[in-house]
């Protein structure tokens, strides 16, 4: 009996200050954490961008879905232009696509889809989804090529016919919405 009565005096309740330390350190592991993201999200955006023109780009006219006709580097003389790549297929794009949905209601948004099929498919899973945004559709990849496209999503920002910011992957609503504040 003896050493039933041991085992139960050994349990102690933790202190207040034990609670305190601990949450102190999933503070710190969790700002650790987060610090070692944006680092390694922050090189491969730096990787995946090496692509990507860095100087004056030449005004080009292209054909969305619906018929009219864009070119975002002469708007961007105007005001900024968010231009997205992306795709049906694409995991990630299905969480950055409502962000770019939303944009569209203040800012000059235009959308490249990568190798998402035909027109008719496209135009479905824009009405599937309730997407505004104007589509051009580069079913070959050869326009996202050409702006040296190398990961979907990639979203960038244009301002005075140059590239002023660029992300690639995952992109949170604020951190959009910064990019084009910013260009302003």
């Amino acid at each position: 009996m003896s050493d039933n009565t041991n085992a139960k005096k050994s349990k102690v309740k933790p202190s207040q200050s034990t609670k305190g330390s601990s949450v102190k350190k999933w503070a710190k592991e969790g700002f650790t954490l987060l610090l070692i993201m944006l680092i390694v999200s922050t090189a491969m955006d730096w990787w995946r961008n090496q692509s990507i023109p860095q100087n004056t780009l030449a005004p080009t006219v292209y054909t969305a879905i619906n018929g009219e006709q864009y070119d975002p580097v002469s708007l961007s003389y105007e005001k900024p232009v968010l231009l997205y790549f992306w795709a049906t297929w694409c995991g990630i794009c299905k969480f950055v696509s409502p962000t770019i949905n939303w944009m569209n209601d203040d800012y000059t948004v235009i959308s490249v889809a990568m190798t998402s099929g035909e027109n008719d498919r496209l135009n479905a899973y824009m009405n599937y989804h309730d997407y505004q945004f104007p589509v051009i559709n580069d079913p070959s990849g050869q326009l996202g090529h050409q702006w040296g496209i190398a990961a979907t999503p990639t979203v960038m920002v244009l301002r005075d016919g140059k590239i002023v910011s660029s992300t690639t992957g995952i992109s949170t609503p604020p951190g959009i919405w910064a990019r084009m504040a910013l260009a302003k």
